[in-house]
């Protein structure tokens, strides 16, 4: 199996092709984030054959030079954002590691995490503008096809909108960690001290796999 073959019954379906249409014009017509280059850009780095863990975000950073293609990570160069830092504080607090100097998360994609966006795509200063345009039908699709990875896999929900998609996903297979939102108007209620990073690495390890190096330093 590869992102190719999960994916491409996806892909082949009506509302896919209606949706790529949409997404084109408005390349065409507006700016949009991540830039097209960088649309699929969580399936393409993250190599399929050691998926572990699946962080579900909701849709691209709205602002410029910030959206890569990976949920919640952005360029080397950008200042973190308010809702990664929270991230990184719970990381570090969680698995005793340095706090990251930047904000790009390909080191854990690299290593089996996929930063899935559950909308691909925004519009310039316009948060969610491209909601209920056909991409959480697309990742809906995405996650319930993960059912038959394979290998058991985790995924962190952080926040309402992920968390609503619990009910696509096989939990007496796969381990699912629920939390607020990491933003800063959520970060207080349930993100702190959720321990998401040293659960998913317990249980990766418990069923036989390799746990992640959450350290993003060189």
């Amino acid at each position: 199996m590869s992102w190719k073959k999960l994916l491409e019954p996806i892909t082949q379906q009506t509302y896919y092709k209606a949706l790529i249409e949409k997404v084109n014009n408005a390349y065409q017509l507006k700016t949009v984030y991540p830039s097209k280059i960088d649309l699929f850009h969580a399936f393409k780095i993250t190599p399929f054959d050691q998926l572990s863990i699946v962080v579900l975000g909701q849709d691209p950073y709205h602002q410029p030079n910030q959206a890569m293609g990976l949920a919640f990570s952005v360029p080397k160069h950008v200042k973190i954002p308010p809702s990664l830092a929270n991230i990184y504080k719970e990381m570090t607090e969680d698995v005793q590691c340095s706090l990251p100097t930047h904000g790009d998360l390909t080191g854990w994609a690299q290593q089996g995490v996929l930063l899935l966006n559950t909308i691909l795509t925004v519009i310039e200063h316009q948060p969610m503008s491209h909601k209920n345009i056909g991409w959480e039908r697309f990742t809906d699709d995405v996650i319930k096809a993960l059912n038959s990875y394979e290998k058991p896999l985790v995924y962190l929900l952080w926040g309402n909108h992920a968390r609503s998609k619990k009910h696509l996903i096989d939990v007496s297979k796969h381990l699912v960690l629920e939390a607020s939102h990491p933003s800063p108007l959520g970060a207080h209620v349930s993100f702190h001290g959720c321990r998401h990073f040293s659960k998913a690495n317990t249980f990766l390890i418990s069923k036989g796999r390799r746990p992640i190096n959450f350290s993003l330093l060189p």
